[in-house]
C-alpha cells in the first residue's frame, strides 16, 4: 500500500490529492497516504484481526519429490528421493524435510491441486483467475477490510522477494497496490533534513488550511474526517511503529537463530504480529550449486534431483521456523499460511522438451501446504493417482484455496468490487472452500 506514497496520481476512487499534502511540497514522504485511508474509509465493518502469510514458491515446486511421493510408482515416476514418516500416521514427505515431519500435525497438505497455467507469470495464485485483471487477495483486503492495517499505522499488504511476481491490484488501481519494502522502505520515514517538529510545524499548517475551508463550505463532516486521515497518514511518519515492525534485528537472537538465513519468513511473522492482514513472499534459494543449472527459483528442469537436494535443507528450517514461531507465540488460530507454487513438476521424468534426468511443468497435479488460521490440521487432503498424474476424483484449485483464506479473514467471497466501468465481479468465480479443513 505505501507504495503509492509521493504519487501525483489519482485514486482510483476519483478522490483528488491536496497539493499540501505531495512529496514536493511538504518534503515528507509519507503524507499522500492519507487520501488512500479516507478511501478505506468507504469500506466495509470492521472484522476480527486475522492474517494471511502467502509463500508463493514461484517456478513449479515437485509435488513428486516433496510432498506427494510415489515410493511404489515405476523408477522413471518415483524419482531418486525417498519418503519418511512424520508425526502424523499415514503422512509421509521427503527425506529432505526432517524438521517439517516433526511438526505435521501443525499442517495439512492438500495433494489433490489443479492448475491452470502453463507458464510462471498469471497471477492465478493471488486472485485465482488467468487473465481479467483481477485484483489480488491483498488488494481485496486492503479495500474491503477497515481494520486493514492502517489503524496501527501500517500498510494493509505487503509482497517481498522477487519483484517479477509481485500481485497487481488488478482493476482496483494504485490505491491498493502492494507495498514493497525492498524498493520503497524509506517512505516510512522523513525525508533528510526533516524533522519532527518541523512536520509538527506542517501539521498546524493544514490545520489551519482546513479551518478556512470549513469557513468556505460552510459544512463540517468531511473535512473533520480528512484531519482524522491526514493524522493517521502523519502518525506512519512521525512515529517508529511501521518502521519497527521491518526490523529483523528487534528480535532477540535465538529467534533469528531459530530461522537462519530464512530471515524473510521472519519479517513476514513480524509484519503479521504487527498487525499487517495480508504477507506475501516469493523467498529466493540459496546454496545452490555452481555448476548445475539451479536459480534461485523453484524452475529447475533437467537438474530437479541436485538442486532440491541443495535447496531442501534451508527451505525446511525456514518453514519449521515459522510454523513453530507461529504457536509459540499463540497467532496460530489467527495467522492463516499456505505454501504452493504455479504447478507441480512431471510425474514422469524426462518427459517434455527432451529432459533425460528432470521433471518439466505440469499443471495438472500439484500440492498446497496450509497451516493456522483455525483451520484443521494434522491431515492429508485428497490424492493424486498411483503415478502423481492427476487427482482422484474432484480436484480443489487455487480458487478454492484462496475461498479458505477469505473465510479465515472474514470475508465473504460472494461480494462484488466494481471495476473502472462500474461493473460487479465476484471475488471468486468458485467460492466453494476446502471442505476438509475449515
Amino acid at each position: 500500500m505505501l507504495s503509492i506514497l509521493g504519487s501525483n496520481h489519482r485514486l482510483c476512487d476519483g478522490l483528488s490529492r491536496r497539493d499540501l499534502l505531495k512529496v514536493g511540497a511538504l518534503g515528507v514522504g509519507g503524507l499522500t497516504f492519507a487520501d488512500v485511508l479516507r478511501a478505506r474509509a468507504q469500506a466495509f465493518a470492521p472484522t476480527p484481526r486475522k492474517s494471511v502469510i502467502m509463500v508463493y514458491l514461484n517456478g513449479g515446486p515437485s509435488h513428486m519429490d516433496m510432498y506427494d511421493m510415489k515410493p511404489d510408482a515405476p523408477v522413471e515416476y518415483r524419482g531418486e528421493f525417498r519418503p519418511i514418516h512424520t508425526n502424523v500416521p499415514g503422512m509421509d514427505i521427503c527425506e529432505h524435510l526432517p524438521m517439517q515431519a516433526r511438526i505435521a500435525d501443525k499442517f495439512a497438505i492438500i495433494r489433490n491441486m489443479r492448475f491452470r497455467q502453463q507458464g510462471h507469470t498469471s497471477p492465478e495464485l493471488y486472485t485465482g483467475q488467468l487473465t481479467g485483471n483481477r485484483p489480488s487477495i491483498g488488494s481485496i483486503v486492503s479495500k474491503l477490510r477497515r481494520d486493514a492495517g492502517v489503524i496501527d499505522s501500517l500498510p494493509p499488504f505487503v509482497s517481498m522477494g522477487d519483484g517479477n511476481h509481485v500481485p497487481s491490484p488488478g482493476f482496483l488501481g494504485k490505491a491498493y497496490e502492494t507495498y514493497q519494502p525492498g524498493s520503497r522502505a524509506a517512505n516510512l520515514g522523513l525525508v533528510n533534513g526533516v524533522t519532527r517538529e518541523q512536520v509538527g510545524d506542517r501539521r498546524s499548517l493544514l490545520g489551519t488550511f482546513d479551518t478556512l475551508r470549513r469557513d468556505l463550505d460552510g459544512g463540517r463532516g468531511s473535512l473533520q474526517g480528512m484531519d482524522a486521515f491526514t493524522e493517521q497518514a502523519m502518525e506512519m511518519i512521525t512515529s517508529n511503529r511501521a518502521r519497527d515492525a521491518f526490523d529483523v534485528t528487534r528480535e532477540p537472537q535465538n529467534v533469528r537463530d531459530l530461522y537462519g538465513r530464512g530471515t524473510d519468513y521472519l519479517l513476514a511473522r513480524r509484519l503479521v504480529e504487527a498487525g499487517v492482514p495480508v504477507v506475501t513472499l516469493t523467498p529466493q534459494n540459496y546454496n545452490v550449486p555452481r555448476d548445475r543449472d539451479c536459480n534461485g527459483q523453484w524452475d529447475h528442469h533437467d537438474h530437479v534431483f541436485p538442486c532440491l537436494s541443495a535447496i531442501l535443507p534451508a527451505y525446511d528450517r525456514s518453514i519449521y521456523a515459522l510454523l513453530t514461531d507461529l504457536h509459540q507465540r499463540g497467532l496460530d488460530q489467527d495467522v492463516a499460511v499456505v505454501i504452493w507454487g504455479e504447478m507441480g513438476r512431471t510425474p514422469r521424468i524426462g518427459a517434455q522438451r527432451g529432459t533425460v534426468g528432470g521433471r518439466d511443468h505440469w499443471p495438472q497435479s500439484g500440492f498446497a501446504l496450509m497451516a493456522g488460521g483455525g483451520l484443521r490440521m494434522g491431515q492429508v487432503i485428497g490424492a493424486t493417482d498411483a503415478r502423481g498424474e492427476n487427482p482422484r476424483g474432484r480436484a480443489y484449485t487455487p480458487q478454492n484455496v484462496l475461498a479458505t483464506l477469505y473465510y479465515v479473514l472474514g470475508i465473504d467471497p460472494v461480494r462484488t468490487v466494481n471495476d473502472h466501468q462500474g461493473r460487479p465481479h465476484y471475488l471468486l468465480d468458485d467460492r466453494e472452500k476446502v471442505a476438509e479443513l475449515v
